[in-house]
């Protein structure tokens, strides 16, 4: 069973492992994302997230219809994210005081629910006056749609006006950041940590297993040689985060967990976890199999000669991959035609 943990220094509490939803619609069909989903109900994961924009609001629709079928909404952390392409028009995207009353409004259809746990912009909107936003998400909040929000793949001087454009507009504030973190890209250790522990936020990991590279599942992986599949090898903007100092390092880290003894991607789900920071990675599988497989990272202890393996081969606060790099939606493509960023 997952532990139970607190959401940063918020009072919302939340399963050390977060179901991630993105396959949902896409490369796993509605009735394997509904197996997923009991088997993560049986095995105490509780907190799930989603976006709009995956598969062009599918994800949400097959939560949506599980939460009917089952009668267990309120045993659920539901988290999901705003600002992606959910149209053609200029207001249909973003976080404009419009957008974010349309994109929650049809979240809570698409989910069918009254409200929203964690509502996470999904990247940050220069084009919007943060105050705005960040009004907009207090009203939110007082309305009983949304009960905390948080960012998605923030720089840390954008969670740091986040957070401070809240405070001193005496508004509701963010609670996380979700951000990419593993083996093969620590930057977080460096340039998010500080601020971090600072102002008491959790922090939500994605691609704990960099996009497949790190599970040993594939043999070497290489920009040359993808494996058939793959999140990799299926979009564009996960190939852009292997290259040959990844391929190395994901060879070598392989070995070093066959050589402790553990299965690569159960212990680099775990790493994550042995991060005081981390108050959750987000395991997004493709299979049920792959869920269970993962399971026992809620509870997995490493040995510090695997933890100072790791070290040697990615010291901390350093990259060989940049898993920063834009998501599709981010740059004008309509959702379903590359929705597979994070």
């Amino acid at each position: 069973m997952a532990k139970t943990v607190s959401l940063g220094s918020s009072g919302l509490k939340v399963s050390n492992l977060c179901l991630g939803c993105m396959n949902f619609g896409e490369s796993t069909t509605e009735e394997d994302s509904l197996a997923i989903l009991n088997a993560a109900c049986d095995a105490g994961v509780t907190f799930w997230d989603t976006a709009d924009v995956y598969a062009a609001g599918r994800s949400e629709e097959i939560l949506g219809k599980f939460f009917v079928e089952s009668n267990l909404r309120s045993q659920i952390v539901l988290a999901t994210k705003v600002n992606g392409a959910m149209g053609p028009g200029p207001n249909d995207r973003g976080l404009s005081r419009r957008h974010l009353k349309a994109g929650v409004e049809a979240s809570l259809c698409r989910l069918r629910t009254d409200w929203i746990d964690l509502y996470q912009l999904h990247r940050y909107d220069p084009s919007v006056p943060l105050e705005e936003t960040v009004e907009t998400l207090d009203t939110l909040v007082k309305e009983g749609k949304i009960r905390y929000w948080g960012t998605s793949t923030f720089a840390s001087w954008q969670m740091s006006e986040a957070h401070w454009t809240a405070k001193v507009a005496h508004r509701v504030g963010p609670v996380c950041e979700q951000a990419p973190y593993n083996i093969l890209d620590r930057r977080i250790e460096n340039d998010r940590a500080g601020f971090l522990k600072y102002a008491g936020w959790g922090l939500i990991v994605w691609s704990p297993l960099a996009g497949g590279q790190l599970t040993g599942k594939y043999g070497t992986i290489s920009p040359e040689k993808l494996p058939e599949g793959s999140r990799i090898a299926r979009n564009l903007m996960w190939r852009e985060r292997s290259n040959s100092s990844a391929a190395e390092v994901s060879a070598a880290y392989v070995e070093l967990a066959r050589e402790h003894g553990f299965d690569p991607a159960l212990a680099a789900v775990a790493w994550t976890l042995a991060n005081p920071l981390v108050t959750a990675p987000l395991i997004g599988p493709r299979t049920l199999e792959q869920f269970t497989s993962l399971l026992p990272a809620a509870y997995l202890s490493l040995p510090k000669a695997f933890l100072a393996g790791v070290d040697t081969l990615v010291p901390p606060g350093t990259a060989v991959a940049d898993f920063l790099n834009n998501a599709g939606w981010q740059v004008g493509r309509l959702p379903g035609l590359d929705s597979g960023g994070a």
